[in-house]
């Protein structure tokens, strides 16, 4: 019996924690090419590369425009100012937003607050460069051709400030596009804030029928495709009410009540925020290439969509502040193969403690540290009915394993016996693991709180450890975890054979080389765990387990009786 519960638990951790090393050793699991690379591409290609393809923004209704005129019937004064495209910048304490005024597109989102994983340590960018895919904020009409004039033409701009600071914390940039010889008129107004990642968007419209798109591009929000193994990456919308992260293998619309629908990784996100009525539109284009837009209906002419933008960090507060149901795309719920409730109810709270922790100690490090003794002392008693349990099962072992061999071939014999003799020397076969199962869902919340977390981003510890969301580079923690996951299984008390314990001692190494590559402190937390063990199981064994004779291995025979 025991030989297939190791076998389960084995096969268990390779899935759970192996599939990603397979998928990255195989190549199928990269990160996209880093902003710097993609630049190099991005200035020649942007002239090009943002007209708006039929495919690139998804299906829209088959109303027709107020124009009828196809793409290459329509010209007006707009096609001889093309060359005149110019990038418009827009600053605040929080990013540094950059704007084509051809096709009043979005072409750079750079996070002051954070830094990129790359050497250069330049800031995070949210905007994937280049590509022939278009950009955030690019509209699209139910005509085809009318599309390709609106996303293709320079937008005369308006603004009324040179900077957004604490002395002027709101700031207008009007986008406006408008052929006079068919009446078409588009005005894209962005209000920005100086302390907020929100940008207020109203579109207003003059000549246009039926419905609009308004795109957040390709991986717009996507820093990282694939990085970690908790949490989604790609499209993510909360629509009546529940949290939609499908990705589709070709493309998609979702309908129902839409809060806001954007993009993700584990640490950031872009969304928009429709005002009124809308639908979510999802397309793959490649296979960590992602586009989301959302649908709102045109009403007549003249009038005008609001919506929101959200574009920054999953910092919890900030999402949860705008009280629109964002925070819940960090995702404190993971667990195996799912995204379970459970979880989440018991890793806020231990969320809330560890930034509590951290208000005093100012060092994420030492928060983990003090929070993991906090939570080894609440569960002291039950571990400590555990190690009993599991003590007095391995001093009944020798009879326990003489009653297997005599009635091995009477299956309903043997476990009268084996209750039998639990109950003549009061012990439970089940108390050894029944506490352990009552704290795995504090520890499984734990561990999901210090994976998806921003918090530990670029948080340091100590020495080397400049980064606790990063691996550490000399492997120092893996090791000592190892290490002390092999002490910690040579003093635990074991019911099992001599060659399946010799087995187990290959787990130690399979999960040093696991968590080699987790974050540094996911190896904290598991390696300041197992160091508490070992000493609560040291102590119990001197102290508080009482001593008593081991049962002999000598079998009465009761049917004599």
């Amino acid at each position: 019996m025991e030989k297939r519960v190791v076998t389960f638990l084995l096969l268990s951790l390779a899935i759970i924690f192996g599939y990603e090393f397979v998928l990255t050793e195989l190549g199928l699991l990269t990160p996209p090419p880093a902003p710097s690379e993609q630049a190099a591409t991005s200035t020649a290609s942007n002239s090009s590369s943002e007209a708006v393809r039929d495919s690139e923004m998804g299906p829209v209704s088959s109303s027709p425009s107020v124009s009828q005129k196809s793409g290459g019937e329509r010209g007006g004064p707009q096609e001889a100012v093309n060359s005149a495209a110019e990038t418009i910048e827009v600053e605040t304490s929080l990013y540094r937003a950059k704007f084509n005024t051809r096709g009043a597109v979005l072409t750079g989102w750079q996070l002051k607050r954070y830094r990129g994983n790359g050497a250069d340590g330049a800031d995070v960018e949210l905007v994937r460069q280049g590509g022939k895919f278009a950009g955030p904020l690019a509209v699209k009409t139910d005509d085809v051709g009318l599309t390709k004039e609106l996303n293709e033409g320079v937008y005369r701009v308006e603004r009324d400030f040179a900077s957004l600071d604490q002395a002027n914390q709101t700031g207008h940039v009007t986008f406006i596009y408008e052929d006079e010889r068919t009446g078409v008129r588009l005005e894209k107004r962005l209000t920005f804030h100086a302390d907020s990642y929100l940008v207020d968007i109203d579109v207003k419209q003059t000549g246009l029928t039926g419905s609009m798109q308004i795109g957040m591009g390709t991986n717009f929000g996507i820093v990282v495709w694939g990085e970690g193994f908790i949490g989604n990456i790609g499209p993510v919308a909360l629509v009546d009410g529940k949290i939609a992260v499908d990705l589709p293998d070709g493309e998609s619309e979702r309908t129902g009540s839409v809060k806001w629908a954007g993009l993700q990784d584990k640490y950031f996100l872009s969304v928009l925020v429709p005002k009124e009525g809308a639908s979510v539109w999802v397309k793959k284009e490649d296979e960590k290439l992602v586009s989301t837009a959302v649908r709102l209906p045109i009403a007549a002419s003249g009038s005008t969509v609001g919506l929101q933008l959200y574009a920054g960090p999953k910092e919890y507060d900030t999402l949860q502040a705008l009280q629109i149901g964002l925070e819940d795309s960090i995702d404190f719920g993971w667990f195996i193969f799912g995204s379970w409730g459970w979880v989440k109810a018991v890793a806020k709270p231990i969320f809330y403690v560890l930034r509590y922790i951290n208000e005093y100690t100012g060092n994420y490090g030492v928060s983990i540290i003090l929070l993991t003794i906090a939570i080894k002392l609440v569960f002291i008693p039950l571990q400590y009915k555990s190690y009993k349990s599991m003590k007095e099962m391995q001093l009944i072992q020798p009879k326990a394993a003489a009653l297997q061999e005599k009635f091995k071939d009477d299956r309903e014999r043997l476990n009268r016996e084996l209750i039998k003799l639990y109950r003549d020397n009061k012990v439970n076969p089940v108390g050894g693991c029944l506490p352990m199962l009552l704290q795995m869902p504090v520890f499984v919340a734990l561990f999901n709180v210090l994976n998806v977390a921003i918090d530990l981003r670029q948080a340091p510890f100590t020495l080397w450890i400049t980064d606790l969301s990063l691996q550490d580079p000399y492997y120092v923690f893996p090791i000592l975890m190892g290490v002390s996951m092999l002490i910690q299984q040579k003093i635990t008390p074991t019911t099992m054979d001599p060659a399946q314990a010799k087995m187990m001692l290959l787990l130690p190494v399979f999960m040093t080389f696991l968590f080699i590559n987790f974050p540094a402190g996911l190896v904290l937390y598991w390696m300041t765990l197992n160091t508490l063990n070992i000493g609560q199981q040291l102590v119990t064994e001197r102290f508080y387990v009482p001593r008593r004779q081991e049962v002999p291995a000598v079998v009465e025979d009761s049917e004599k009786k």
